[in-house]
């Protein structure tokens, strides 16, 4: 018999409470809010460098240069790193859109590497089996606060004269070594849109060490103006893309509470490894010591399918119904979506067939890893990983009793 997805057993959810709210806010927010207010200094002023100077010495670099949103922050580095039209930059096809998407707006072509099985992030063997005299740069994720292994991925960018821009999105206070995530590249980009761990709704900021580059990022969302230069004088190409004092204000009261956050997060996830070690059909990420610090964005790990005796799709929706807000997360790769498959059609178009006139067809990329991450995968969010010992502990009990009793969930 197959029992109901709704359940496992005829008794009450396993997490039938209520997790920890997203975002957490309080006094504080409030308060530099209504700073900001009743300054009239509503734009681009003292909150936002106080933010930008902030978050530069938490990640450990000299500059960080806020924008609106993670994904104008990646395009950004990009022209800044002198990706020109027609050059090619290497992308994992696990990973938001904005990673590829990001490449196509500044007319460069995404090309993709697969992953890694362990670390998720950007496979640096398939990386430099993808190196042609066109490639430019190439852009690790550092998937769920995990950061890939730049080790490798510094030395392969080295050998062939590569600039190396880190998306770490997920990876707000995590460290390799001791340093940063974002830092230890060329220059590295972050998101604060509403889900992530340091959010003000929307905003992004990239970092670097390099002064001449964060300059040409600041005139790049600043209209193209010059460090010193008068108003109207545009001396460089550039957008707008200014972080509010609203916003700026929001991410400093955010920052104050982050750290203890991420300790809350990384404690919560070390007892879940723990608890689900060794379980039928789970599959943990294995550690790497190299990782001195970690964000935990999501909690990942993945299913055997053969070994849990039903499919990663109804093993999720057994694990929704006992109260844990798990998913599938990315499952596809970037390359199956649609405005890559059919990069190849025309008419070229700016926005429905950005690839059209290049020649470039997506339809025979393979990166066999990542398809089987895709089918495999499951997250749990940020916030799970905030709540107490007790909510932790009923978390790991619902995921067990799920992954034990998959056996009679039967396959979607």
């Amino acid at each position: 018999m197959v029992l109901p997805v709704s359940r496992c057993t005829a008794a009450p959810p396993t997490c039938g409470f209520a997790w920890p709210a997203w975002p957490v806010f309080d006094d504080t927010e409030r308060r530099l809010l209504n700073a900001v207010l009743e300054s009239g200094q509503w734009w681009f002023g003292e909150r936002v460098r106080e933010f930008e100077a902030a978050f530069a010495r938490f990640q450990g670099t000299r500059f960080a240069v806020s924008c609106t949103n993670g994904t104008t922050a990646l395009e950004m580095g990009l022209r800044a790193l002198g990706v020109l039209p027609g050059d090619e930059v290497i992308v994992p096809p696990y990973s938001f859109i904005a990673t590829a998407s990001a490449v196509v707006t500044v007319g460069a072509i995404p090309v993709f590497a697969d992953i890694e099985p362990g670390s998720l992030g950007l496979d640096p063997q398939d990386v430099e089996r993808k190196i042609t005299p066109r490639t430019r740069a190439l852009i690790p994720v550092h998937v769920a606060g995990r950061v890939a292994d730049m080790d490798r991925l510094n030395a392969v960018a080295s050998r062939h004269r590569l600039a190396v821009l880190e998306d770490a999105a997920h990876a707000w206070g995590s460290q390799w070594r001791g340093r940063g995530a974002g830092t230890l590249g060329a220059a590295g980009t972050f998101s604060f849109q509403m889900s992530k761990n340091l959010t003000a709704g929307e905003g992004g900021a990239l970092v670097t060490d390099d002064e001449e580059l964060a300059e040409l990022c600041r005139s790049f969302t600043h209209c193209g103006r010059r460090k010193g230069a008068a108003w109207y004088d545009h001396d460089v190409l550039g957008s707008n893309l200014r972080l509010t004092e609203f916003q700026a204000a929001v991410l400093l009261a955010q920052t104050a509470r982050a750290e203890a956050q991420r300790e809350r997060r990384q404690a919560s996830a070390a007892w879940l490894d723990r608890a689900l070690a060794g379980l039928p059909g789970l599959r943990l990420l294995p550690p790497d010591p190299r990782i001195t610090r970690r964000s935990y964005h999501f909690y990942i790990f993945r299913v055997d399918e053969e070994d849990l005796g039903t499919s990663r799709d109804r093993f999720v929706e057994a694990l929704n119904a006992e109260g844990v807000p798990a998913s599938k997360g990315w499952y596809r790769p970037l390359y199956a979506n649609r405005v890559f498959r059919e990069a190849h059609l025309g008419p070229p178009h700016g926005i429905r067939a950005p690839l059209a006139h290049t020649g470039v067809s997506y339809a025979e990329v393979s990166c066999p890893v990542c398809e089987q991450v895709c089918r495999d995968a499951v997250w749990l969010p940020q916030n799970v990983l905030l709540a107490g010992d007790a909510q932790i502990e009923a978390l790991a009990e619902a995921i067990g009793k799920v992954a034990r009793a998959a056996g009679s969930l039967g396959r979607l």
